[in-house]
């Protein structure tokens, strides 16, 4: 009798990520064990819940329904969450009924450090040289639910369109300090630079060490005209709590702002931000702007758009399919999970090969 395990090819890259993030699974056993009462019905197994959601982020699926209805088929799926052929797959609402004990238990953020901690073990990680950067993620809300806060239902003009209504902002100021959107207040009006579009959106941040490019942390907040500094530190400050020793930071002109590089140089931390040119010449990003370990930082700090640019374009998290902060960040955990998995599959492969 044929199973999923003997139609996926030996060399297939899906087996070394499955041994990854099994192995990454079973350090958080304990947690996963929280989640669930003794008695009740049985549940479908976490780990498969959580193997799922990689599985989404790494074949690009783009809804829970939609990979319900490909587990029915996808052999290679089944082999991922170890089910056999006759094994019945289970509806999408599941996800819907135990994201909330994922969000509430930290499941998601705890699955990513322990992959984290298993690159570090296999030595794929620097310990001294690392990278921030930020990017904008658009909400699940429409500028059309941007609304004064406080305004009632009943308050506003009846609409042409209940569907799809018109709506006229021309004259109207808008700022995150009076309106809030209806649909996920938590949200914010953002946008990445002038002339650029303002949409609702999130704000991510991630830590890239430098060796290989893979992702330290990650944080999703809702954005604001600090966010992208104060979550760098909050970021890098955990780095020693976390076994790293931190020598340096690259980061782009965005980051050569208000006291960031003197933050970093009282964390005994090299600023190897990009200047910015309105600086003046004795500032401290332009003093630590010469030498070839500066040039390096700045030539190495390019791949962090690698990470952002793979979670947007195939992990799914150009525009977040949930609402409020937690749950986004919750799905965003997921596709750095899934990122660092890949590019871990393929450094070890590289390494058995040689």
């Amino acid at each position: 009798m044929t199973t999923p395990e003997k139609r996926v090819p030996e060399k297939h890259p899906i087996r070394q990520i499955k041994r990854l993030a099994d192995e990454a699974l079973k350090g958080i056993n304990t947690r996963l064990n929280e989640m669930y009462a003794g008695g009740g019905r049985p549940s479908i197994p976490p780990e498969r819940l959580l193997k799922a959601q990689l599985l989404i982020a790494l074949y690009s699926v783009r809804s829970e329904r939609q990979f319900c209805e490909r587990l029915n088929y996808d052999l290679l799926f089944r082999y991922f969450l170890d089910m056999n052929l006759d094994d019945a797959t289970w509806d999408a609402s599941t996800f819907a009924k135990n994201r909330e004990r994922l969000v509430f238990h930290e499941i998601a953020q705890h699955f990513f450090e322990e992959v984290v901690r298993a690159a570090k073990r296999a030595n794929l990680m620097s310990q001294e040289h690392f990278t921030v950067d930020g990017t904008l993620i658009e909400a699940w809300a429409s500028l059309k639910s941007f609304r004064p806060k406080g305004e009632r239902k009943e308050d506003r003009e009846p609409p042409d369109d209940p569907g799809n209504p018109s709506v006229n902002f021309r004259g109207k100021k808008r700022k995150n300090d009076t309106h809030e959107s209806t649909t996920d207040p938590e949200s914010k009006l953002a946008t990445k630079g002038n002339g650029q579009t303002a949409k609702m959106s999130y704000s991510g941040h991630v830590l890239m060490e430098n060796r290989n490019g893979l992702c330290v942390d990650f944080r999703i907040v809702p954005p604001s005209g600090h966010a992208e500094r104060n979550e760098a530190l909050k970021m890098i400050r955990r780095l020693r709590r976390r076994a790293f020793d931190p020598k340096t930071v690259a980061g782009d002109r965005g980051y050569d702002v208000g006291s960031f590089p003197k933050d970093l140089l009282d964390l005994g931390i090299k600023p190897h931000v990009a200047v910015n040119e309105h600086r003046p010449p004795n500032s401290l990003s332009r003093r630590y702007a010469r030498g070839k370990g500066y040039e390096v930082s700045q030539r190495i700090r390019k791949r962090v758009e690698e990470i952002f640019g793979w979670m947007k374009t195939f992990g799914g998290l150009r525009k977040t399919r949930y609402r409020g902060t937690a749950r986004t960040a919750t799905a965003g955990y997921f596709v750095a999970t899934a990122y660092n998995l890949l590019r871990m599959g393929r450094l070890l492969g590289r390494a058995a090969d040689a």
